[in-house]
């Protein structure tokens, strides 16, 4: 789009508190500074974790940061209309998967969880809306991308779901339960990049439960949280295998997430395939 239409396209990034770590600074180095994308990130972490508080079903989560989502990018076009002129269409990076997850579409389809750019938007939305990707799967997408010249970091990184970790902090999602996720997940990224695993896995995740445990550090007794790692093996996701991480590895993960992010004491590994699980966990 930025090649299509130059600087009629402003891209927003809406920084909604449920990010990974340093996610919004790495965005914007990466599309901003290096690509030269007239990028603007719209920090509204506040906002949507006041509308977060005491929410613990996932299907009103996902309601909820959909709505607001909408809610910040109108108020980002009439902000543009102001400065620049004539704000009219909406792009977003929707994809099949999102949409046979959400609504029935040319067939018949069970809806398994609401995507907040799928049949969430408001009839009282301003902008309309453009989908060039609605039809295709991810590995077509990242095919496409490549053949674009879009580089491989950004082509082959996992998906992230719009909800972010609000759906991946199982209960009610508060700041200090954010940072204690986006410390365990970035643990085990990283080692999953020194590992060489990464580029093999569909998509890998933490998830923090609302469940906790007790534990031993050093001397003393602890009674901590309890998180789980979901790696998975897949193309299209629409089905997909558990990853056979090695033990070493899993071994590593498990040493550097208890001892270094305080408020875990347990780490487990999620052995379902999908279906019967989604990959997701809300």
């Amino acid at each position: 789009m930025n090649k299509a239409i130059g600087h009629r396209f402003h891209a927003i990034l809406v920084d909604n508190g449920c990010l990974r770590k340093d996610e919004a600074t790495m965005v914007l180095k990466r599309l901003r500074d290096d690509c030269g994308i007239d990028l603007h990130c719209v920090d509204a972490s506040e906002r949507f974790l006041n509308l977060l508080k005491g929410v613990t079903d996932p299907e009103q989560k996902r309601k909820i940061i959909g709505g607001t989502f909408i809610d910040v990018f109108q108020e980002e076009a009439d902000r543009i209309e102001r400065d620049v002129g004539k704000c009219e269409f909406l792009l977003q990076g929707t994809l099949y998967p999102d949409v046979i997850e959400s609504i029935s579409y040319k067939g018949p389809s069970a809806t398994i969880k609401t995507h907040h750019n799928v049949g969430g938007l408001p009839a009282t939305m301003k902008l309309k809306l453009i989908e060039p990707l609605r039809e295709l799967f991810k590995d077509e997408v990242r095919e496409l991308g490549l053949a674009l010249g879009i580089d491989e970091m950004s082509v082959w990184r996992h998906p992230f779901p719009g909800p972010g970790l609000a759906i991946r902090i199982l209960g009610e999602v508060t700041a200090e339960r954010v940072k204690i996720l986006q410390e365990a997940d970035a643990i085990v990224i990283d080692e999953l990049w020194k590992s060489g695993h990464y580029r093999k896995i569909g998509q890998a995740f933490v998830v923090l439960l609302p469940v906790k445990s007790v534990g031993v550090m050093g001397d003393g007794r602890t009674y901590e949280n309890v998180a789980c790692v979901r790696c998975v093996e897949t193309t299209d996701y629409m089905t997909a295998d558990f990853y056979h991480l090695p033990y070493e590895v899993m071994d590593s993960m498990s040493s550097r997430v208890i001892n270094e992010v305080r408020g875990i004491n347990r780490l487990c590994y999620d052995i379902s395939s999908k279906p019967p699980a989604t990959i997701e966990w809300e």
